[in-house]
């Protein structure tokens, strides 16, 4: 199987089985786990710098924004953080990234304007990342994000909306205080609504027929990968890049990359779901079919002649390793693997048709690619 080709090295050759290891990102909408003791590989320390710098600038800022909350809704967002325990206690447990308040500070620098100018839309965005956390641990039922009860296992469901209800008030107000705050406020709204319509569409999914007229077809997938993963990507650098002093155009092209870098996050999320090494991954072998998630791979093979025979084992899922034969023998996963391809491609692509500061664009490149790897 032919390689993806990333500059952080997306997949590596030499699995146990003979094949290409796929290595993907974090701190996205599914990022729950993460694996401890990870090689992070080529690249991985620029980008590592970067996530660093970024969330050192911000996160003053950040803490600031979020003591104004009420004090009970506070500690719940401090908790989510990885700031405290619960009850307040201060701890340095395992929080995300800051993926996108980073791609919100490079957008700002890209666009020639320092890093401060992006504060505000980092803050705003990792305000709006965090409360759609929340509210998707609480649609999916899951107990554990990075190690922790989350919020709602550890507070409540209904404390745990109210605070990720309280987070997105927060963001509006951030972007609204500002000179042209109107514009920035719509910017996030468009980011939120799409998200929003992902999440909506991901869900609807698991109801619909493996086979039929009504089955999920990859087209549909793409879509709702854009929205659900790539929006909020995409519109943390673009208002970064607002708020910098970038004109349209320049927005729209960083807004487009995040949009096929969530496609891409996604697609290789998926491969890792099926085939990932669980000492990389932090997941089960195999844990997506055992789940019977409706990912890239899966439904590329449902299209294939064999595709009756592969819905069968799903509806049960009594047998995952066979259903990832027969999913690979289709083509599933040489499928995702090149779509992946294509959406990176279309990342450089998008970055290379405006102009951009020279050392914040190769930056955010190292970012863009590091976000293609498990261990963030």
């Amino acid at each position: 199987m032919t390689a993806l080709p990333t500059a952080a090295g997306a997949v590596r050759p030499g699995s146990a089985a003979g094949r290409d290891t796929v290595t993907s990102g974090g701190d996205g909408p599914t990022d729950r786990h993460g694996a401890a003791g990870a090689d992070p590989g080529p690249g991985a320390g620029d980008a590592a710098q970067v996530l660093d710098r970024c969330r050192a600038l911000v996160r003053p800022a950040l803490v600031e924004a979020v003591e104004r909350l009420h004090p009970w809704v506070a500690e719940m967002a401090g908790y989510a953080f990885g700031w405290c325990e619960v009850g307040g206690a201060p701890v340095a447990a395992p929080g995300g990234k800051g993926v996108r308040q980073a791609l919100a500070v490079l957008g700002a620098e890209a666009a020639g304007a320092p890093g401060r100018a992006g504060v505000p839309a980092a803050v705003a965005v990792e305000l709006v990342h965090t409360f759609s956390l929340l509210h998707d641990d609480i649609m999916d039922g899951d107990t554990d994000r990075r190690r922790r009860p989350t919020v709602w296992k550890a507070y409540g469901t209904g404390p745990a909306v109210l605070a990720g209800d309280a987070l997105f008030a927060l963001a509006v107000e951030t972007l609204a205080a500002r000179p042209g705050g109107c514009g920035a406020v719509r910017a996030l709204s468009v980011a939120l609504g799409d998200l929003v319509r992902g999440q909506a569409d991901d869900l609807l999914f698991a109801d619909r027929p493996w086979t039929g007229p009504d089955r999920v077809r990859p087209d549909e997938y793409r879509v709702m990968a854009e929205h659900k993963t790539g929006a909020l990507l995409g519109g943390a650098a673009a208002l970064g890049a607002v708020l910098g002093g970038a004109d349209a155009g320049t927005a729209e092209a960083l807004d487009r990359a995040g949009r096929h870098l969530g496609i891409a996050f996604q697609i290789v999320d998926d491969v890792l779901g099926i085939w990932g090494d669980p000492r990389v991954t932090g997941k089960p072998v195999h844990g997506d079919l055992r789940e019977r998630k409706k990912t890239y791979p899966v439904l590329v093979a449902l299209d294939s002649p064999g595709g009756d025979r592969l819905a069968a084992l799903l509806r049960t899922g009594d047998d995952p390793a066979a259903a990832a034969v027969l999913i690979e023998q289709a083509g599933g996963r040489t499928a995702a693997l090149a779509e992946a391809r294509r959406h990176i491609t279309a990342v450089e692509r998008s970055l290379a048709a405006v102009p951009l500061a020279p050392r914040p664009a190769a930056e955010l490149r190292s970012l863009l690619a590091f976000l293609l790897r498990r261990d963030l």
